[in-house]
């Protein structure tokens, strides 16, 4: 599978190619800053095959935790574009919200994190759900 995809203002655009390793929604309080609200539809690919075509994101991890994860997103308009996870070194979780074909997202796998997740968050009952990151 290839994917493409970019910022809000066009000024960063990437290429993802692979067998998609994840398809989830995240509810963790750190996404829910990230999204503004609501959980992270997140689809993770190999890093290996990911890049940066056009422009280059800033990064920001939290100096506060201990293993934080990597937030890649636009320094112009500010839209979220990625995340590399601690632990998880050969993954690359992009927000689906990014993908210039969002519907080649399909539909989650599972939902993770949901010890965090608030009451306004809609889960299809027949959705796999895990309080924390399955193993």
């Amino acid at each position: 599978m290839k994917i493409t995809g970019g910022c809000y203002c066009k000024k960063i655009r990437y290429e993802a190619e692979g067998e998609p390793l994840m398809r989830g929604l995240c509810h963790c309080r750190e996404c829910q800053y990230i999204s503004g609200g609501g959980a992270n539809v997140a689809l993770a690919m190999p890093l290996s095959g990911f890049r940066y075509t056009a422009g280059q994101p800033k990064s920001y991890s939290r100096s506060d935790l201990e293993t934080p994860v990597k937030r890649e997103f636009c320094p112009d308009c500010g839209t979220s574009l990625a995340s590399l996870p601690p632990g998880l070194p050969d993954m690359i979780i992009l927000k689906v919200g990014t993908m210039d074909d969002p519907t080649l997202f399909g539909a989650p796998d599972m939902a993770f994190y949901c010890i965090e997740k608030q009451d306004f968050h809609y889960l299809p009952d027949d959705l796999p759900k895990f309080d924390r990151f399955p193993g």
